[in-house]
């Protein structure tokens, strides 16, 4: 078992699903686990701050509230692809990358991020060129305003922006790694049985989802996919930077 002791992480989306389950292992292995979500904790933690990711100036406000060294972050948070567009924007991407990036900074070298996408996200590679631009921009507000430009249609944008955070990742990821130290990765799951898995099949519409359901032995359990999670955020993965992991029941591997 990976030993956490003393670390401190903190975990967004920490009120359900992977997020709870991720947090629970990683308080079993000694780490102190701050949660974050908008939603109250159903489990116990070390701190908890309640954040809107989807508003600038709240994610602002929860990081004074966040301790000035940060070991390890775990991106579990997100809202559905049934949610707004601009909402999916906002919290699945933009948030996010804000909370990361001010993060980055209060962690020491050896330190851990790890974005939690998905298997819709597969698809980056036909939309490189306009997910490298939205990676460049170079804020929250600069993020919205290309967004504005490159509008994003409500049927794809959950996959859209999971494409959007797995190319972020990796093409940003070696520029804190060699000035900080800093690892950053995605874990991919394929669908999870976690509160979101009936919006997420709604999404997909049922047609796509009976094609699909050959390729797989089941949708995933939240507490198969938080062990690869804390994995990337321990020293064993101390080598590991920018990579896509799948965790899908070899769900990825049938597209070839």
């Amino acid at each position: 078992m990976s030993n956490m002791q003393g670390k401190t992480i903190v975990i967004t989306g920490v009120s359900s699903g992977i997020g709870a389950d991720t947090a629970r292992l990683l308080r079993l292995q000694g780490a102190r686990v701050i949660g974050v979500d908008r939603n109250e904790p159903m489990l116990t933690l070390d701190d908890f701050v309640k954040v809107d990711l989807g508003e600038q100036s709240h994610v602002d406000a929860a990081l004074e509230k966040l301790p000035a060294r940060v070991d390890a972050l775990c991106n579990a948070a997100g809202v559905p692809g049934t949610s707004p567009a601009d909402l999916v924007a906002r919290v699945n991407f933009l948030g996010l990358r804000h909370l990361t990036l001010k993060l980055a900074e209060r962690m020491p070298e050896g330190g851990s991020i790890v974005n939690i996408a998905s298997i819709l996200g597969a698809e980056w590679p036909k939309r490189l060129d306009l997910h490298k631009a939205l990676a460049e921009t170079s804020s929250f507000e600069a993020g919205l305003a290309w967004l504005a430009r490159n509008p994003v249609p409500q049927e794809t944008c959950y996959q859209y922006f999971k494409e959007a955070l797995i190319v972020w990742t990796i093409t940003q990821s070696q520029k804190l790694f060699l000035s900080r130290g800093v690892r950053m990765n995605c874990v991919a799951p394929g669908p999870v049985f976690t509160p979101i898995l009936g919006d997420f099949v709604q999404m997909l519409g049922s047609q796509r989802v009976e094609a699909d359901a050959h390729r797989m032995k089941r949708p995933a359990y939240s507490d198969e996919v938080a062990p690869v999670i804390a994995f990337l955020c321990s020293d064993a993965a101390r080598w590991v930077s920018g990579i896509n992991l799948p965790v899908d029941g070899g769900l990825a591997s049938t597209y070839l």
